[in-house]
């Protein structure tokens, strides 16, 4: 197929532009698009994922400025191309398109994605937003950070509709042949045909256990069977999700398995999308899914990163690459020399070696970090004087002890038997060995955050900052299907379509902001 053309001329008394021009308001989504869609994204944008003949394709143009508006207000494929179809705003933000310009079936939309993903720049259509800020001056070397929960488009399963989807899952996989082998030491007499649970007393707890060790039995069975076999990637990969499943949940009582009491750290979820986890955005908010995560540019509100991690994955973990544009020093022709960057985060982004890393590429740390503390309001670390340098550690009662170093770069000081003649022992420890102190590897810049997030001065500069982000979060979240809620299923995936909704968010910014096209590839914000 190759790529189509979308047309430049409209019909002069069949355009949409004269109906809309007017009606709508000039910084709307819709205005924005109708004045600076071929700017945006060319039809030329889009040119490697066609052949360089064949029949016409939707001109990618059209079909970028439908997917934008579709992420901006969480339609379904189907609604999309519907609201194309009849809605006359989005003709109009396709450029002017005719009243009568033909619609596409929803089919493109996931091919376009699909092209898209296979191809070398996935998300280029956020990144085409992020790079028209940039040349419009808008993007500094200011980032705040900040993360949402997505919540995953599949039902958590218990441990018996997993162990039994694995199983299912797996003869799914398997060839004719590998499947009758595999049944044939099934022993439950289950047929795993099915999604519904085995007809059993429920309130029974004796018949609750048979059925868990039954099922086990058939999925270590059949794991037994393909031990040591060459399998193909799909079999493979089933396999594996029915060990993961079978390890995760399940404890050995004697000859008899049950139900392990403890969640396994990294557990699965579902087996429909395996990369879903149990997440905490806050002690007591839990959630399954996803994380969401954005850099964006305070000065802006112009979203420069986004990534999608599991739901138990710490938000400072993907700030790396989130920041992969401010750890960079600047060209010399692109930015002032004494322009420093600076990262803005919560505490959740106070961590150790994070921390360090901004100090290393020399950033601006405006991250809060967790002040230290002690039970029953005793003397917490920063009571302490620790020199890392001299590798010593000091009590509030003056006595000094040496830090015992580990092999990560850490280490500890144990105060022992001083604490028992301390007069200061009652508040400082209930411990019969004594007061130990806990040295991380980066335990200097952890002391440095600790007292930079006591400063009135820097938390002054800090919530003047840092919540704009969370206006941010808003705009991405405001819808729940495709919003704060997943479309799709898996992180890939996931990744890409948040990745289509912040390009979208960006574009509605742009017109709150003035950005214009200035001809030649170059953008500027408008006088006035």
């Amino acid at each position: 197929m190759a790529v189509g053309q979308t047309p430049m001329q409209p019909g002069l008394l069949s355009s949409t532009a004269g109906f809309c021009e007017g009606r709508l308001a000039p910084n709307s989504i819709y205005a924005v698009l109708h004045r600076e869609c071929r700017a945006l994204f060319p039809d030329e944008m889009f040119v490697d994922l066609f052949a360089e003949d064949g029949r016409r394709s939707v001109p990618p143009m059209i079909v970028a400025v439908v997917m934008v508006l579709q992420r901006l207000e969480g339609l379904s494929d189907r609604e999309a191309v519907e609201r194309f179809a009849f809605d006359v705003r989005w003709k109009y933000a396709a450029g002017g398109l005719d009243f009568d310009h033909p619609g596409f079936v929803h089919t493109v939309l996931v091919d376009m994605r699909a092209r898209l993903a296979a191809s070398a720049r996935p998300n280029r259509i956020f990144e085409r937003t992020v790079e028209v800020a940039a040349q419009a001056g808008l993007v500094g070397r200011r980032r705040v950070l900040d993360s949402a929960p997505i919540y995953d488009a599949v039902a958590t399963q218990d441990t018996i509709t997993l162990i039994r989807s694995a199983i299912r899952g797996l003869l799914r996989a398997a060839d004719h042949g590998l499947r009758a082998e595999l049944r044939a030491v099934i022993s439950s007499g289950d047929a795993y045909s099915g999604t519904a649970k085995p007809a059993i007393d429920w309130t029974d707890a004796a018949e609750r256990e048979a059925l868990v060790d039954s099922r086990a039995r058939d999925g270590y069975a059949l794991l037994a069977m393909l031990e040591g076999r060459s399998l193909e990637s799909g079999v493979a990969e089933a396999a594996r999700l029915l060990a993961t499943v079978l390890g995760q949940d399940l404890e050995q009582d004697g000859e008899v398995f049950k139900i392990a009491r403890k969640v396994a750290r990294d557990r699965v979820i579902s087996t429909v999308d395996p990369e879903a986890r149990h997440g905490h955005k806050t002690v007591r908010r839990a959630f399954d899914g996803y994380k969401g995560h954005v850099a964006e540019d305070p000065d802006s509100e112009v979203i420069t990163a986004t990534e999608v991690t599991a739901g138990n994955v710490g938000d400072a973990e993907p700030a790396a690459e989130l920041l992969a544009d401010v750890l960079q020093p600047p060209a010399p022709d692109e930015r002032a020399e004494d322009e420093r960057a600076e990262v803005y985060g919560d505490a959740a982004y106070g961590t150790g070696p994070l921390l360090a890393e901004l100090a290393e590429a020399d950033v601006a740390v405006m991250v809060k970090v967790q002040a230290a503390n002690a039970p029953g309001g005793r003397f917490s670390k920063d009571a302490f004087i620790v020199d890392v340098q001299a590798g010593q550690v000091t009590c509030p009662n003056q006595v000094t002890v040496p830090i015992r170093p580990h092999s990560d770069g850490g280490g500890q000081a144990r105060f022992g038997a001083v604490c028992v003649t301390c007069p200061l022992a009652a508040q400082c420890t209930t411990a019969k060995n004594g007061r130990v102190i806990t040295i991380t590897p980066h335990e200097e810049h952890l002391a440095q955050g600790r007292a930079r997030s006591a400063d009135p001065a820097w938390l002054a500069v800090y919530r003047a900052t840092r919540p704009k982000v969370e206006r941010k979060i808003a705009h991405l979240m405001r819808r729940r299907h495709g919003g704060r809620r997943a479309r799709v299923r898996g992180r890939a995936k996931i990744a890409a379509d948040f990745a289509l909704l912040a390009a979208a968010v960006n574009v509605a910014r742009f017109g709150m902001l003035g950005i214009m096209s200035a001809g030649r590839g170059k953008w500027a914000i408008a006088a006035g």
